[in-house]
Formats: structure tokens, C-alpha cells, sequence
């Protein structure tokens, strides 16, 4: 029995490890973030290359509990974001139905008012590693390259952390604008 408990230990960690070590050949910080362009569940059309300039706050979701809590955290990131040059986005990467997408919606706690994004062709799941690690949250800079990430059901990003790096990157570029005066 001990022995079984040894070896079951041995394999959780290999595959943790082993699952780390895969979402990092996928998630680059530094690196330019794939870009996509998807309709909204209002049918409005959101490319991320139309973005640039902005500090983009970009949330990659299935239908699933830890993704309604992710969602939520973008929807304060959102509020408290208001006419600041952030743009927040969601994406169901699933491919699920537009009609699942907005009961999925109708299920959260707050009414969501940043752009969600549907992805019948699971475009987003493929450029940014798959639906193994979900839910996704990216920061991107206002040149599109991935400033900071947050991957998986267990290590979901509250909103203050990702204010922070909004803000942080929001002060880069408002410092550079006055260093060029």
C-alpha cells in the first residue's frame, strides 16, 4: 500500500512537470502574442492587431466553473480599467455555440461587458497551446508582445494582480511619451 502511494506521488509530479514544462513551449513573455480576429456574442468583429496601441487584457475560456471565476475577474479588470487605453477581451477557444456561449454567460454573477468572442474553429486554442490549460490570461503591451500570463485553473489571476500589471505598463507609457517631450 505505502509503495502505491510512492509510486501514484511519483507519477502526479512527473505529470505536473511534465505539464509545466509543455504550457511553457507554448506561453512566451516577451514574445509578440499570436494574433486572431473573432465576432463577439453581439456580433461586433475584435481583431487583437487592431489593439495595438492599447494594453490588452486578453482571457481565453471554456464553459467551466474556473472560467466563470476568470471571466468575473476580467469584468472588475474592465471596471476599473474604464477610459484608460485597456482593452479587455475575452474568447470562448472551445468552439462551443454562440447559444451555449450566452447561457454560459447568463450564469455569472456580474453581467459581463467586455467583448466576448466566440471561436468556432478553436483558432485561439491552437496559437496560444491548446485547451489543456485553461483558463488563460494574457497582458499585452501596447506593442502586442505578451508582458505577463497566467495559466491554468490553478493559477487563476485575481483582478488586482492583473491590475497591477496594467497599471505598471500604463506608467512605461506614459513615462516614455514624457521622456520624448
Amino acid at each position: 500500500m505505502k509503495r502505491t502511494h510512492v509510486v501514484m506521488g511519483l507519477l502526479i509530479g512527473l505529470m505536473a512537470f511534465s505539464a509545466s514544462g509543455w504550457a511553457k513551449g507554448f506561453f512566451k513573455v516577451g514574445e509578440l502574442a499570436p494574433l486572431f480576429s473573432l465576432t463577439s456574442v453581439t456580433g461586433q468583429q475584435v481583431s487583437l492587431d487592431d489593439l495595438k496601441g492599447k494594453v490588452v487584457v486578453l482571457g481565453l475560456f471554456h464553459i467551466c466553473e474556473p472560467c466563470l471565476i476568470q471571466s468575473t475577474n476580467l469584468q472588475k479588470v474592465h471596471e476599473a480599467t474604464q477610459g484608460k487605453n485597456v482593452a479587455v477581451v475575452g474568447v470562448n477557444s472551445l468552439g462551443d455555440s454562440k447559444a451555449d456561449v450566452l447561457e454560459f454567460l447568463g450564469m455569472f454573477p456580474v453581467k459581463v461587458t467586455y467583448p466576448y468572442l466566440i471561436d468556432p474553429d478553436q483558432v485561439t486554442d491552437r496559437l496560444y497551446g491548446g485547451g489543456r490549460f485553461i483558463p488563460n490570461v494574457y497582458v499585452l503591451d501596447q506593442k502586442g508582445v505578451i508582458r505577463w500570463q497566467r495559466v491554468g485553473n490553478m493559477n487563476l489571476a485575481d483582478h488586482t494582480a492583473i491590475l497591477e500589471v496594467v497599471n505598471s505598463l500604463l506608467a512605461e507609457a506614459k513615462s516614455s511619451d514624457a521622456s520624448r517631450l
